[in-house]
């Protein structure tokens, strides 16, 4: 929350989860939010097509030890193309592998395509469709008024919300990294389309870390680091705004403890590209289950606020006043509402809208065509047919005007965060095994940063004796006052068995209560300790918890202690 929200002073939102149909349509997830699909000929059992292609040429990489070099090129390449293939190309590839039904071995259909939204009905008549929501983003859209209005009407801005989504995964697998109800937090940042510069770009500029550009992609080379500032300059990243968040994101991932090593960012492909995108960026992760997407990073063009204008008739533009009046020629759209109502009678209002609607292009092109034959053919979307309209019922013409203002549609970049895949990852990152003192057995260890640890310090009185114990509640009362999470745990265990198990929870701090009037505080992955009044406990573990200095900073501050009850 700090790191975005607070830091660029974003506006907080919580949606529905259940959204009207009409909405997913106008934003195009209805027609296109759709994975390939393949079914086992017999059973009926699905899968999904890229799964069952990635998983045979991995396996056939991996495992063929009699694979020809000219081979095991091709099975890169697919791989590396796996999201750019058509349904066609895909259906091809399954059929010259030969690839069958894992389960069964049976023929495989043709790919075709299948909704991932879980439908439902609005309402007790059941007549009103939706759906649950596959992304939160919807949501911030369709209330993009009324945050432009709590903004002053200014721009740039940026709204988040963080909450549940649904997709209807034709396989869930990998624990919590492909699952049909998962948080996501998403950050909608509003700009202007001609001037996607962020004033804070300089701030991230010179971060360099692993970029996977399309073009290295499809010819089949590895990431490799770039200077973010350089990517932008040179055109590889879209813009400043999207290369900001960019960065902005790449520190997020690695303060929170991902290994910076095995953290990329992979631009999308051509044809990979959603439906809305102007150019996409995947913050990919390396864990066992190879590189996982985990944030994406898009630039989403005027796209959604343009289709949801269109849909609901309420223009959701933004404003730019000028300094000084501006002549401009302006179209004007005249209609003579009588004729139209005699003509068209209870269809008329969407007539109306539709005329009102109309681009300059198709505007100038009915207007040709009213004067050279008196009648145009004009199609209506909401009537779904074509209508005619006559020379008495409109008049088009071009004027010039001064305006004061400009008016249009923002675009959006959009950073979209899959925390459960992150926290995946995460636990991956920050696992490894230390030897035990003695060294006969190896001790498990989570390498949480104090930042993101879930249980920030524990509290051991070192032996059962009551004024310890009485000083171990005190401490666990100035946590509390604190706001820090800690455990306590007086059992008469050694301590060194309780430091382990501790580790093994990821808790960054112990402290050990050895006398009455101080304590000694461990940290965990260097095993040090220092000794600390039982009056500033609170303060040290927080100032370090909360990444106001590190554990090397409160070091060099208080007495180091050493104890022959060390780690197990």
């Amino acid at each position: 929350m700090l790191h975005f929200v607070l830091e660029e002073n974003m506006l907080e939102v919580d949606c529905p989860c259940v959204t009207p149909e009409i909405v997913l349509k106008a934003s195009g997830h209805v027609d296109k939010f759709t994975d390939l699909m393949v079914k086992d000929e017999k059973t009926g059992t699905c899968y999904r097509a890229d799964h069952l292609l990635k998983d045979f040429c991995k396996e056939k990489l991996e495992k063929d030890l009699s694979i020809t070099a000219e081979k095991a090129a091709e099975l890169k390449h697919v791989l590396a193309v796996l999201d750019d293939l058509s349904s066609e190309e895909l259906g091809a590839k399954l059929k010259d592998y030969g690839i069958t039904a894992p389960d069964t071995k049976n023929p495989l259909s043709a790919p075709y395509p299948f909704n991932l939204m879980f439908q439902t009905s609005i309402g007790p008549s059941g007549l009103s469709p939706g759906y649950m929501r596959p992304e939160t983003a919807q949501g911030i859209f369709v209330n993009f008024k009324d945050l432009y209005y709590y903004n002053g009407n200014k721009l740039p801005f940026a709204a988040a919300q963080i909450g549940q989504a649904f997709r209807n995964e034709i396989s869930p697998r990998q624990g919590l990294l492909r699952v049909r109800e998962f948080t996501l937090a998403e950050i909608e940042h509003f700009v202007d389309p001609e001037d996607k510069s962020h004033p804070r770009f300089s701030e991230v500029a010179n971060l360099e870390f692993l970029m996977f550009p399309r073009e290295e992609q499809v010819s089949g080379q590895s990431a490799r680091i770039i200077p973010l500032g350089e990517a932008v300059s040179k055109g590889i990243v879209n813009n400043e705004t999207l290369g900001y968040f960019i960065g902005r994101v790449y520190l997020f991932l690695t303060c929170l403890g991902i290994d910076k090593e095995r953290l990329r960012f992979r631009q999308h492909l051509a044809n990979e590209m959603a439906h809305y995108a102007a150019d996409c960026w995947d913050a990919e992760i390396e864990c066992s289950y190879g590189w996982i997407e985990c944030v994406g990073i898009a630039d989403r063009s005027a796209y959604d606020l343009r289709a949801h204008t269109d849909k609901s008739g309420v223009p959701l533009v933004a404003h730019e006043k000028f300094a000084e009046p501006r002549e401009v020629e302006k179209l004007v759209i005249t209609l003579v509402k009588k004729e139209l109502g005699l003509a068209f009678k209870g269809n008329q209002k969407m007539v109306v809208e539709a005329l009102e609607a109309m681009g300059e292009k198709e505007a100038m092109e009915v207007k040709a065509t009213l004067e050279s034959k008196g009648e145009a053919e004009f199609h209506v979307c909401t009537l779904g047919k074509v209508v005619t309209i006559k020379k008495s019922m409109v008049t088009i013409s071009k004027e010039k005007k001064k305006e004061h203002q400009r008016v249009f549609t923002p675009s959006v970049i959009e950073p979209s965060f899959g925390i459960g895949r992150i926290i995946y990852c995460l636990y991956e990152h920050s696992f490894y095994m230390r030897p035990s003192k003695t060294g006969d057995e190896q001790m498990n260890v989570f390498r949480f940063p104090p930042l993101v640890a879930p249980i920030k310090c524990t509290v051991f009185p070192l032996v059962q004796n009551q004024q310890y114990e009485e000083v171990a509640k005190h401490i666990a009362k100035s946590l509390i006052s604190a706001g820090i999470s800690y455990k306590i745990d007086m059992t008469g265990t050694s301590i060194g068995k309780r430091y382990a198990r501790t580790d093994e929870l990821g808790v960054p701090l112990a402290i050990t209560v050895d006398s009455t009037s101080s304590v000694t505080i461990r940290d965990r992955d260097s095993k040090d300790q220092i000794r600390v009044s039982v009056e500033e406990v609170a303060s040290v573990v927080k100032e370090v918890t909360d990444g106001q200095s590190t554990w090397a900073d409160v070091l060099w501050r208080y007495p180091t202690h050493s104890s022959l009850s060390q780690d197990e």
